[in-house]
């Protein structure tokens, strides 16, 4: 699985048109995001087809687990070969708390 941290997200972005998703609950994007798509864990798969698999898309939680979680379903289950884990999440850059 692919995974980068927040300082190399910053320069992807700076660098490359990417996507942004949030695994998180709506109530937490709500309280603090970073930009990107709101698809909650939970709806991932059947949300699948809001997912490019032309892009790279860069998939983020509070601390980089349930977008984790969200990679390894897609990748197994659609072959996305696209898709990057924020490493530790946007707790890690931002030191949310």
């Amino acid at each position: 699985m692919q995974q980068i941290n927040f300082f190399e997200l910053q320069q992807l972005q700076q660098s490359q048109n990417i996507l942004l998703i949030d695994v998180r609950e709506k109530n937490e994007h709500d309280a603090f995001n970073i930009g990107g798509l709101l698809i909650p864990l939970d709806e991932i798969i059947s949300n699948a087809h809001a997912v490019p698999k032309d892009v790279p898309v860069v998939l983020y939680c509070r601390k980089g687990i349930r977008s984790q979680i969200a990679i390894q379903r897609l990748e197994d289950k659609f072959g996305f070969t696209n898709l990057i884990n924020l490493r530790g999440g946007i707790g890690d850059g931002n030191k949310e708390k």
